[in-house]
């Protein structure tokens, strides 16, 4: 019995979950009663199975349920302090809870525990939400559905608002579910295919509605000057403005951005009555919570000067700061959780867009989608009536309430690299690879950059998602590729803190055999291509304010004299002397420039495959597949330099344990004596 009813629910929560109409990511929960036997007793025993705390109904696995007793929650009403002390009955869950394992209850598990129907759904459906954060969202709702689907006025999640939807579902037998006042739906059933039919009713008929009555222009008529921008120039805007945008979101805590130029969003802030909506902010709480009370909306003209643009930004970052620190002082009680920061989540650009920040690239990404969200709730509930979310009293309860506070404390500390965001050069293969897969693993966004596109795209799927790498086609000896390259860095994560110079190749051939092409092509992609794409990263660095690091992969051969190999020996020595100017020259902007020294890395090394290895074992006299070796037994630890070794180097410079460390460079050879630094 319990399988099937679990396999039932989680397909349906599956189902439900994967259309953005019926609710958001992570928002909303599922349930299901079934009988299954305890191997204490031996009886049966009725259970809840109910998604848990965190997690995503449409990816939901068995996994994220929590599991408990229906005896037990059906016991909870007598012991219920009352709503003065209503969060006390979330402890009281756990000891409810059945077996070993599963998620930890949420603080919805009330409202499908104590609800007379054996399959519940909670949603946050855009239609739903409209209807209730409408000015007249009662009289709607009867107008809408009639007595099948109920109005239930706004109360904080918890266990007083289960209690409030049992008594409608008992005084209401007719009804199918009900609208929550500012906040979402709730649907029942007596089998998991009439709960899915009874939500898909409720979501369906509010869509329906607003579209057969509500007015044609919601959001009032186009402003010129808020018109969108041509896409060209509107990503280029974008892309300049991001790393300002992101180091001003950072002021309190370094974030992750993300850029969304949709056209949901481009209407919305192309229209008369954004500036109005928007300062009123979200109403449901999974909305708000991500996207904070209310966001930054830049008020110039589109196509305004960029200068004009970023100073505006910075007066309303610091006015936004003011704001919001004198709403957490209105509202905060002796007992209320510290302000978590005074700075924005989202970021209202009309004519280019929306910036969104969090702790991570995903974190920022939902914030983003949240938005969009509220903004098709805003539009249904402007199109029917009047958009009037919640107070801000109440979202202030929900922001820092202590049971939210308790789920935050029960994150996984950072990784070293949270929050940074990473290009590495020649990340398709061999060294750059190794180091984008280790920054990625501790923490980092990646943007693996490199000539040959279908490589970086092969080593940032192998990274992950989207979220956490993309790749950049870009030939290093291209300004305006470079140009490129970082711009879609910043469109992807949200600017830049960790440039990794590793681009190169080498051509091993005695002084006379060296064409001016052997030397140009090796100063043209190390010496030259370290330096443009140092400027280029340095520029967005010091737009951003937040400090970087710059890392160069040089070489022993910069300071270590080996025979045919002038053109290469030269660019090397060429970029071992960028990394000391540069430490010097960016110190004053927080920026860290250092170098990793390597030996020949012949295996998993693009470059050696390329022919360098035939040419230097040639030189050297010893079998190709023996060189590695060869370079080992000349150390004095005696050991073979991997790719892994040197992604090593850069971890370690990069990682904040050596944050007063600028114009090193770290050996990264075995020990080769005659490389030794002076």
């Amino acid at each position: 019995m319990s399988n099937e009813t679990v396999r039932d629910l989680l397909d349906r929560s599956n189902r439900l979950g994967a259309d953005p109409r019926n609710t958001n990511y992570a928002g909303g929960n599922t349930s299901a009663v079934g009988a299954e036997v305890d191997p204490v007793t031996g009886e049966s025993v009725d259970l809840l199975w109910v998604k848990g705390s965190g997690g995503d109904l449409g990816t939901l696995t068995e996994a994220g349920l929590a599991v408990l007793r229906m005896d037990r929650l059906r016991a909870l009403p007598s012991v219920y302090p009352g709503v003065e002390r209503e969060d006390e009955m979330v402890a009281a869950f756990d000891y409810c809870l059945h077996g070993r394992g599963g998620a930890a209850p949420s603080i919805d598990t009330a409202m499908h525990a104590l609800v007379e129907a054996a399959h519940v759904d909670h949603l946050h459906p855009d239609s739903g939400i409209a209807l209730a954060t409408a000015a007249d969202g009662e009289a709607l709702t009867k107008e809408c559905f009639g007595d099948r689907v109920v109005w239930v006025p706004w109360r904080r999640p918890g266990f007083q608002l289960g209690l409030d939807i049992a008594a409608i579902r008992r005084e209401n037998p007719q009804a199918i579910g009900c609208i929550l006042g500012g906040h979402g739906i709730t649907a029942w059933g007596a089998s998991s295919s009439e709960c899915e039919a009874h939500s898909l009713e409720i979501i369906r008929t509010a869509e329906e509605f607003i579209r057969t009555h509500g007015r044609p222009e919601p959001f009032g008529a186009l402003v010129d000057h808020f018109a969108p921008v041509a896409e060209d120039q509107r990503r280029r805007r974008a892309a300049e403005l991001a790393p300002v945008i992101r180091g001003l979101a950072s002021t309190d805590r370094p974030q992750i951005g993300h850029f969304d130029d949709s056209d949901a969003v481009l209407d919305f802030l192309a229209r008369a009555e954004h500036p109005r909506l928007a300062a009123l902010g979200t109403s449901c709480p999974d909305h708000f919570l991500r996207t904070k009370i209310r966001p930054l909306v830049l008020d110039t003209a589109a196509d305004a000067p960029l200068d004009q643009v970023l100073d505006r930004l910075r007066e309303l970052h610091a006015a936004y700061r003011e704001d919001y620190a004198a709403y957490y002082r209105q509202h905060a009680t002796p007992d209320s959780p510290p302000m978590r920061g005074a700075d924005p989540a989202i970021v209202l650009v009309p004519g280019i867009g929306m910036f969104s920040f969090g702790r991570d690239a995903q974190t920022a990404r939902v914030a983003s989608e949240f938005y969009r969200n509220a903004i098709n709730v805003m539009r249904g509930a402007e199109a029917i009536s009047r958009y009037s979310p919640i107070d801000e009293s109440e979202k202030f309860r929900i922001e820092y309430w202590a049971l939210e506070e308790a789920k935050l404390a029960r994150m996984p500390k950072p990784k070293p690299l949270a929050t940074r965001i990473a290009l590495v050069t020649g990340g398709g293969s061999g060294i750059g690879r190794a180091i984008a897969l280790r920054l990625a693993a501790e923490g980092a966004c990646v943007a693996v950059a490199d000539r040959d596109g279908e490589a970086a795209a092969r080593v940032a799927a192998e990274i992950g998602s989207a979220d956490v790498a993309v790749p950049v086609t870009v030939d290093v000896t291209d300004p305006a590729a470079i140009r490129a390259a970082i711009d879609a860095t910043a469109l992807a994560f949200g600017g830049v803190d960790l440039v990794v110079n590793n681009a190169g190749l080498s051509i091993s051939k005695s002084l006379l055999e060296t064409t001016e092409s052997d030397w140009d092509v090796q100063h043209s992609v190390m010496a030259r291509g370290s330096f443009l794409v140092a400027r280029e990263a340095a520029r967005a660095m010091i737009a951003q304010d937040m400090g970087g690091d710059i890392v160069y992969i040089v070489s022993k051969n910069a300071v270590f004299a080996g025979p045919n190999n002038l053109a290469y020996g030269s660019a090397k020595a060429d970029q071992a002397h960028q990394v000391r100017l540069l430490a010097a020259e960016l110190g004053e902007y927080g920026i860290r420039v250092n170098g990793v020294n390597p030996d020949g890395v012949v295996r998993g090394s693009g470059i050696f495959a390329g022919g360098w290895g035939a040419q230097r074992a040639a030189v050297y006299g010893v079998p190709e597949q023996d060189l590695g070796a060869f370079y080992a037994q000349r150390t004095i630890l005696k050991r073979e330099v991997l790719p892994d070794h040197v992604a090593n180097a850069v971890f370690a410079l990069t990682a904040g344990e050596l944050s007063h460390t600028t114009g090193l460079h770290v050996p990264v050879d075995g020990g080769v004596a005659a490389a030794f630094l002076r």
